[in-house]
């Protein structure tokens, strides 16, 4: 019989977790410039679109068909087609005989992940790439990256196998876009000019989308209403709340020695994307203590690559990337078994240190992956359709030049 509560928490949930696309298209709209506002938004709301087409097709078969246990997935890596096009699914399937929601709920939600993490990425590439290898990108790295991390971690497969976790996507979606970006940086190169954002308050609308949507993100992954679900939702606030003050307090007292509305959100989306991994893993006091790691470690990786020069727009490697590391190597110290009973306790609570060790060797196997292939599907396209634009495109917009269209009106 149908769980009418829980059905109900996860089409909120579910609901959530889209809002956070548009979230993060106005976030990065923000912060491009002018000439680049719409183009920017576009990379996200497109992946709206073909994500949900590639998961109709095959993608949520791909990642949650087939498990190790039983053998009939792709060597642990990757699921099978058996849900292709949804096959054998209908409105009233539940999801299991204990989370009696419908798989069309859980179909959904998963692909509000699908969508938001390759959007992550393009951050790190604004006003650099063009529309059309984009597609392509999109398209490529979903399937070849994403997918086989969920099914990994998420879908029975290898990794999760072994005793890897992961709450909410620390590994799955933040590690593997922050790398992700990182490599497209230097691919790409740098911009001839760094711009300033355009419209502060638009980044504020954004954050304010993104951490609301976070509630889904994080608590929605416990698939049920119980005590873990509440963790999951406090931790993700107080986590974020400390990062912010945190990332604020360091600023003011380095620098320029100002306090700034970009920082103070810079270090919310921080601690948010840190606390990620083990939000339904960690006691609400460990999570106030993740987030300040979360807005002292990723500070310094984004002044690591203001120092070595590398042309990150938006901080998405210094962010997202670094939070979901870090937030992965702290689910090995904080994991507490009195929160989650699924997870042994991590080293800070009496633990041997197979699960620090085991998040560390899954973190490293992610960015050095999605960082190596990103690099070659990127080469890989250029060969048929130039990545970068050129240096007259980026000074007229792309926005004007490729979308024909520009975001006001002189």
């Amino acid at each position: 019989m149908l769980d009418v509560g829980l059905t109900t928490f996860m089409i909120l949930a579910t609901s959530l977790v889209m809002l956070m696309t548009p979230g993060l298209a106005f976030f990065y709209g923000g912060l491009g410039s002018n000439k680049n506002i719409l183009s920017i938004m576009m990379q996200s709301f497109v992946s709206m679109g073909i994500s949900t087409i590639l998961w109709f097709a095959f993608g949520y078969s791909v990642c949650f068909s087939g498990d190790m246990a039983h053998g009939n997935d792709f060597f642990g890596i990757i699921g099978n087609f058996n849900k292709a096009f949804y096959h054998g699914i209908t409105p009233s399937t539940l999801y299991s005989p204990d989370k009696r929601f419908p798989e069309y709920i859980f179909i959904a939600y998963q692909m509000m992940f699908a969508i938001i993490t390759p959007a992550l990425i393009t951050g790190a590439f604004i006003n650099r790439v063009s529309f059309k290898s984009y597609i392509f990108f999109l398209v490529l790295w979903q399937i070849f990256v994403y997918y086989p991390f969920v099914h990994m971690i998420w879908g029975g497969g290898l990794l999760a196998a072994w005793g890897v976790f992961d709450f909410a996507g620390g590994i799955t979606v933040h590690a593997t876009a922050g790398f992700a970006a990182l490599a497209s940086v230097y691919f790409v190169g740098r911009r001839p000019e760094k711009t300033e954002p355009n419209n502060i308050p638009l980044v504020a609308v954004g954050t304010a989308l993104l951490w609301f949507g976070w509630y889904g993100f994080n608590a929605g992954s416990e698939l049920a209403v119980d005590s873990i679900t509440i963790s999951a939702f406090l931790n993700t606030d107080t986590a974020a709340s400390f990062a912010a003050i945190t990332w604020l307090l360091i600023e003011w007292n380095t620098g320029n020695k100002k306090p700034t509305f970009i920082g103070l959100m810079t270090g919310a989306v921080a601690g948010l994307a840190t606390i990620t991994p083990a939000a339904g893993y960690v006691s609400i006091y460990s999570s106030a203590v993740i987030g300040v790691i979360a807005a002292v470690g990723c500070f310094m990786a984004v002044k690591l690559k203001e120092h070595k020069g590398w042309d990150d727009a938006l901080d998405v490697w210094g962010v997202h990337g670094m939070g979901g590391v870090i937030g992965t190597i702290c689910l090995g110290f904080f994991a507490d078994k009195a929160v989650n009973a699924a997870i042994p306790n991590g080293l800070f609570f009496g633990g041997d240190g197979w699960l620090l060790f085991k998040e560390i060797v899954a973190i490293l196997i992610a960015v050095v992956y999605a960082f190596f292939f990103t690099l070659i599907l990127f080469r890989v396209i250029n060969k048929f359709i130039p990545v970068r634009v050129s240096e007259h495109v980026q000074t007229v917009g792309l926005d004007l030049v490729h979308h024909g269209e520009v975001a006001r009106q002189n």
